[in-house]
């Protein structure tokens, strides 16, 4: 679904204009939200616990540091919060050696966005060393921008991520468009003020006023976008 509209000033019905688009990455950008499941099980397999299923509600889209620490009080694992998070970024860096796959219609619409030079951030609460990773495969000339999680003093579900991507491109949050697919992004962009695409990966995800829900990326384009800002919806 491609729009052969003009470029990224164009005004919306009610005067809005779009300014930025700004991405979540795992589970919106790429299909890792399972990957970093199989990561924190086969940690904590080691560690002599077993993972219950419904821990993954409660990690999924969270920092690092939140999910990790929630993790260690669930289960009562003996190990340090810091060493934790090291094991979990670099089991995840291994289980993505074969490849990191794109959630479908996540090339299209960054290859639109691009060509329409539109401002593009992502914003992640995974640590720079995955997003460098990651972006690669994306295409980093997809990005003016990129934020991680431990570049930050809060990171989601606080508003600072989002905030902060809007100031670096000089942008006004109201008219940014987030992409999310976890309920902790979706509250740090809706805290930002950002109008909000939700596209749910593992728990779901109600629309609500600012908010639409969609059932996959295939569904957005830069139209699609556009209409976002100033809507309400």
């Amino acid at each position: 679904m491609t729009s052969g509209i003009p470029a990224s000033g164009t005004r919306t019905a009610d005067g809005a204009t779009l300014q930025a688009v700004l991405l979540d990455m795992d589970g919106t950008l790429v299909d890792t939200e399972g990957f970093w499941w199989e990561a924190e099980t086969q940690v904590f397999a080691e560690l002599g616990h077993v993972l219950d299923v419904r821990h993954r509600e409660v990690v999924v889209g969270g920092p690092m540091t939140r999910s990790a620490a929630y993790l260690i009080q669930a289960t009562g694992a003996d190990i340090g919060l810091e060493e934790l998070t090291r094991r979990l970024n670099e089991r995840f860096e291994q289980l993505l050696e074969d490849g990191v796959p794109p959630m479908p219609g996540a090339g299209r619409l960054l290859a639109e966005l691009a060509a329409h030079s539109v401002p593009t951030a992502l914003v992640s609460a995974s640590h720079r060393r995955i997003i460098d990773r990651v972006v690669g495969s994306l295409g980093a000339d997809h990005f003016a921008l990129t934020l991680a999680g431990d570049e930050l003093e809060r990171t989601k579900p606080h508003p600072d991520p989002y905030l902060i991507a809007a100031a670096k491109l000089g942008a006004d949050p109201a008219r940014c468009v987030v992409v999310e697919d976890t309920a902790t992004g979706v509250a740090s962009a809706e805290a930002a003020g950002c109008p909000v695409v939700a596209v749910p990966s593992v728990v779901p995800i109600e629309s609500a006023e600012g908010r639409t829900v969609v059932r996959s990326l295939e569904e957005v384009d830069l139209e699609f976008l556009r209409s976002r800002v100033g809507s309400g919806l």
